[in-house]
């Protein structure tokens, strides 16, 4: 797949209004829309920084949605009711069967027998309120997508969701929720206030065994003598915050489990009111203080764990591993060290601001002077190709879509999240085209294949590119090279 020259990264960008317009919006947002390359093509820099100035940018406030404890609770209630419904059918089975055997009518039986498959639960994959939940969900985060003037905001839910990711195989009726809730409205804050919202998060501490983790000094380890877990302590350690290979040992990640001891979540069997939220439980906490990478941390209960988060947040190899990831997500798989080290220098300057980050990135020449050879996920092509066609799209079909691609929503491979390298997506430009196939013979009615050009691309779209679409044997070929080509698939 061609791509772009790569120019000298200290010269700046060189491009026109427009162009530099259609290339932020495909490098910092979610593609164009129809009219908004014209929309900031003044100013493309200052439209990305007034779109972290806006109130509230990046939630999501929709009061049809319930909260992650809600919807937990809600399914556990909904589960409950179809497993009391298959046992009084079983049971109604079993009685008419019995009833037969002592000689009653026939007619009598069938009336029992009717009368448990009334009771029967029905096979509804499609409509359970679990799944209407969880497409609820979807389209939210569909639509917010959609609905971006750039997308900068949305992009950077996107990326903290999956760097801070939850899988919904673990935790089925929480991911949504979760990501509102611990992500959005902390994307532009402190990374220490994104981070103990994330670790205390029911959907984390599910998904990461924390709930179950018991100090084995604690009153409840010696009681039952059920063992710790250390999969939360050294995905923090790993993922979240140091990164890999920085200076902690075995010995920090096991003494920093003991401090996550007690961080648990309300079982939904035994609270209907309050099930599914967090709670920390005293009689769970390893006693005593811990040591953890050279600190030692008394033992406050709680605000112990909160202690050793906050100084993970402001560790300095915690500044370098988010500013490697923020920029190799946005500018480069091969990240340039140099804008690398201002990011970071940036989070230790501020106390991890997000937004400050966010804006340092804007605002550094590496990002408008690199190649657009990053390639995109499989999610941001996907939501790109509806933007630039002006449509929407059922959130189930959207769903299947992404899993067809290798990125199901909520649904990562393992904690790391999805990865974020061209190596990765650049196999699956084969099911690609099918996808793309498949959208441009439902939309080529109704959408104009030089004009996508014009809406997606603009001056982005090569003479190669332009022909090609023109030449086309038919609309809904013409759209699929549009879609496909190389300015299209990549930012």
């Amino acid at each position: 797949m061609a791509q772009d020259p790569t120019p000298d990264p200290t010269k700046g960008p060189t491009r026109d209004g427009p162009e530099q317009a259609a290339f932020a919006l495909h490098r910092f947002g979610l593609g164009p829309r129809p009219g908004s390359i014209a929309a900031i093509a003044s100013d493309p820099r200052g439209a990305l920084l007034a779109e972290l100035e806006r109130p509230a940018i990046g939630r999501i406030d929709n009061r049809e949605l319930l909260s992650s404890a809600e919807s937990s609770r809600a399914a556990f209630e909904a589960r409950a009711g179809r497993q009391a419904q298959k046992i009084v059918a079983e049971r109604a089975k079993k009685e008419a069967e019995q009833q037969r055997a002592q000689g009653m009518s026939d007619d009598m039986a069938r009336k029992a027998d009717a009368a448990g498959n009334e009771m029967a639960p029905q096979a509804e994959p499609a409509s359970t309120p679990e799944r209407q939940n969880f497409l609820k969900e979807i389209k939210a985060r569909l639509d917010a997508g959609l609905d971006a003037e750039i997308g900068f905001a949305e992009r950077l839910v996107w990326f903290w969701s999956n760097h801070f990711c939850v899988s919904a195989y673990t935790v089925p009726n929480m991911a949504g929720g979760y990501e509102r809730e611990a992500i959005r409205p902390h994307i532009l804050g402190r990374f220490a206030d994104m981070l103990l919202a994330v670790e205390g998060h029911p959907a984390m501490l599910v998904y990461l065994n924390n709930a179950m983790s018991i100090g084995p000094h604690s009153v409840a380890g010696i009681n039952r003598t059920r063992g710790l877990n250390e999969n939360l302590a050294r995905e923090i350690l790993e993922l979240h915050t140091l990164g890999v290979r920085t200076g902690y040992s075995q010995d920090d990640v096991i003494r920093f489990a003991n401090v996550l001891t007690g961080w648990t979540v309300i079982s939904a069997r035994d609270n209907p009111e309050h099930g599914a939220e967090f709670i920390f439980n005293r009689r769970m906490h390893e006693p005593g203080p811990q040591q953890v990478i050279g600190k030692i941390y008394p033992d406050t209960g709680v605000e112990q764990g909160r202690a050793v988060l906050e100084d993970l947040a402001r560790h300095p190899a915690t500044a370098t591993h988010v500013a490697t990831k923020v920029v190799r997500y946005f500018i480069a798989d091969e990240p340039p060290p140099a804008l690398v080290e201002r990011l970071a220098k940036v989070f230790r300057d501020t106390d991890g601001n997000l937004k400050e980050i966010a804006t340092a990135l804007v605002m550094s020449e590496e990002a408008w002077a690199f190649p657009r050879n990053k390639l995109k996920t499989p999610g941001e092509w996907i939501v790109s190709m509806m933007r630039a066609s002006g449509l929407r799209a059922d959130p189930e079909r959207f769903e299947r879509g992404q899993a067809a691609l290798g990125q199901p929503i909520w649904f990562p491979p393992a904690p790391q999240g999805f990865p974020d390298g061209e190596a990765t997506w650049i196999d699956g430009m084969g099911r690609r085209l099918d996808i793309a196939n498949n959208f441009a013979e439902r939309v080529a009615g109704r959408v104009d294949p030089i004009g996508i050009l014009d809406t997606a691309l603009g001056a982005l779209a090569s003479v190669e590119t332009r022909q090609a679409v023109a030449r086309a044997e038919s609309r809904q070929q013409a759209l699929v090279l549009a879609f496909m080509s190389p300015e299209f698939q990549r930012r």
